[in-house]
């Protein structure tokens, strides 16, 4: 039976929801149960050392090239979904050279957050027509200036239709951001319980996301009801993490927010 350590920081999640106080709004998240603990979607599969406190003019921005998209191989048809070769190619169609450029992801590199991709929905009037285009739709984040960038690719021509940007909209957390949202938290001081819960319940040093096992939900400001450095969250990417211990317990860490935008972390003052 799993157990769920709180020690150092806070009282037992019990049951499969996540009460969240209202210092925040959350998009949804369940926290796993026992059975399938371990095939969680949000689960990190790794991560690098974060650059603790580093604020934009610290962080220097890496190289990088935009990878060519590989050879149209498996389709699909109509209404199908996505194949993986699909997906493969439309990612790297999504991003030319300005927008790689242009952008950052949540380490800091060039090029933009990828998050995922979706068949698009059909257009007025194809939805009963057969020979309708099939188009797919990439969204990425763009850390430099927070903003969420929606890209439309026709997968026959293999040319992006359209475009979007938005500001201050938050869709579900990637792997990548949950990983390097646990890298900021081990590497600040406020990550002293997490690391002192995960030695008490596996015997080892917690130094790596590769450690863990990762859901994680967004994380809205409620103007007043929280901490000053976390008001920007909702216009900054923010999140709240439920670690879990590879082979181990849950660890409780829901009074700890990662600004991923500011790379900073704080803690919610509870009422």
């Amino acid at each position: 039976m799993r157990k769920i350590v709180h020690r150092h920081l806070g009282k037992v999640v019990a049951g499969a929801a996540v009460a969240v106080a209202g210092t925040a709004v959350m998009v949804g998240i369940t926290l796993p149960g026992t059975a399938g603990a371990d095939e969680a979607g949000g689960a990190g599969q790794g991560g690098r050392s974060a650059q603790q406190q580093a604020g934009p003019e610290q962080a220097a921005v890496k190289p990088g090239v935009v990878e060519q998209a590989p050879a149209q191989t498996e389709r699909g048809t109509g209404r199908d979904p996505l194949t993986d070769d699909e997906v493969e190619r439309v990612e790297k169609l999504a991003v030319n050279p300005q927008l790689f450029n242009s952008s950052e992801d949540v380490e800091g590199d060039r090029g933009p957050e990828r998050l995922g991709v979706d068949l698009a929905e059909p257009e007025d009037g194809e939805v009963d027509d057969p020979n309708a285009p099939r188009r797919a739709e990439v969204s990425f984040y763009d850390y430099r200036d927070d903003t969420l960038v929606t890209r439309t690719v026709d997968l026959d021509t293999g040319k992006v239709v359209e475009t979007g940007t938005q500001h201050g909209v938050q869709p579900p957390l990637s792997r990548a951001e949950n990983a390097e949202a646990a890298a900021l938290l081990i590497a600040d001081p406020l990550g002293a319980g997490l690391k002192a819960d995960y030695k008490d319940a596996i015997g080892k040093e917690l130094t790596s996301p590769d450690q863990l096992l990762l859901n994680g939900a967004v994380y809205r400001a409620s103007p007043g009801a929280q901490p000053a450095v976390l008001d920007k969250c909702g216009e900054h990417r923010c999140v709240r993490l439920f670690p879990k211990a590879k082979n181990g317990p849950w660890i409780d860490a829901r009074s700890l927010v990662i600004d991923l935008s500011a790379r900073k972390v704080a803690q919610l003052v509870r009422g």
